[in-house]
């Protein structure tokens, strides 16, 4: 009961954590203005890791380097954590190489866990409320993801299935994923 209880909240942190990571290198990437409200929550809650990071390693010109490195420690971590929580032991060194690939597996599904959320959230409020002062943000974040399955699918009047079909990907995506993390690190 204690185990399940701890993995719950390893879990929990660390996945938001590295979700406000993941959304770090997306702010950067589509340039969002950094005096963003939304943005500034974003850096503040992730500054302290990132920035020695930055010291170390630069960004790149559209990818956020020390943010995905953060984010990809933070994986790793939580791996082993867990691991720790499960089974009462630290992993052994000979599946620290697995733990490291299946943290590159856990950042993906994260992003996708976010690419899925993000794209729900703009989804439901295009419908309940259009003007709400997040839809600019939203559709700032989303846009880069939609607009190329807006080209391919046909239009059809005011009926926009493109969220459905990202909502799909992602998910079909992050289970993927999730069954190659567990499959190399067992967790």
């Amino acid at each position: 009961m204690f185990s399940e209880a701890l993995h719950f909240i390893i879990n929990i942190v660390f996945s938001l954590f590295g979700i406000a990571l993941i959304i770090r290198a997306w702010i950067y990437a589509i340039r969002l203005h950094p005096f963003n409200p939304y943005s500034q929550a974003v850096l503040r809650v992730t500054d302290w890791l990132v920035q020695p990071i930055r010291k170390v390693v630069s960004p790149g010109n559209r990818i956020d380097w020390p943010s995905l490195i953060a984010c990809w420690l933070t994986a790793l971590v939580f791996l082993l954590l867990t691991w720790w929580a499960l089974t009462g032991q630290l992993p052994l060194i000979e599946s620290l190489l697995p733990a490291l690939l299946a943290a590159v597996f856990t950042v993906l599904k994260w992003a996708f866990n976010v690419i899925l959320w993000i794209t729900l959230i703009q989804a439901v409020l295009s419908w309940v409320n259009p003007l709400a002062p997040i839809m600019p943000v939203l559709h700032t974040l989303t846009a880069p993801l939609l607009d190329p399955i807006r080209r391919v699918l046909p239009h059809l009047g005011g009926l926009d299935l493109s969220p459905l079909v990202l909502l799909v990907i992602a998910q079909v995506a992050m289970m993927f994923l999730q069954h190659f993390a567990f499959r190399l690190f067992g967790v």
